[in-house]
C-alpha cells in the first residue's frame, strides 16, 4: 500500500491523526497533515482506509 497527501489542501482537522496515529501526525505550527510512513504495513490497511474516509478535506489518497 502507498499513501499520498495534498499538504497544500490541507485543512487541519486532525481526523486522520485521531484515526490511523502511526500513520499521520499534524505539525505543530501549521496544523496541517504529516505523512510519518507512507508504505505502512498491511496491519494499518483498515485505519488509513478510515482515515481516508474521514477527511473532510479528501486530501489523502491510498494506493493499494
Amino acid at each position: 500500500m502507498k499513501v499520498t497527501v495534498d499538504r497544500d489542501m490541507c485543512i487541519g482537522a486532525g481526523n486522520c491523526v485521531l484515526t490511523a496515529p502511526a500513520v499521520f501526525d499534524q505539525d505543530q505550527e501549521e496544523a496541517i497533515v504529516v505523512l510519518l510512513d507512507e508504505t505502512p504495513p498491511p496491519s494499518e490497511l483498515t485505519a488509513v482506509r478510515e482515515a481516508v474516509d474521514r477527511c473532510p478535506a479528501a486530501v489523502i489518497r491510498l494506493e493499494t
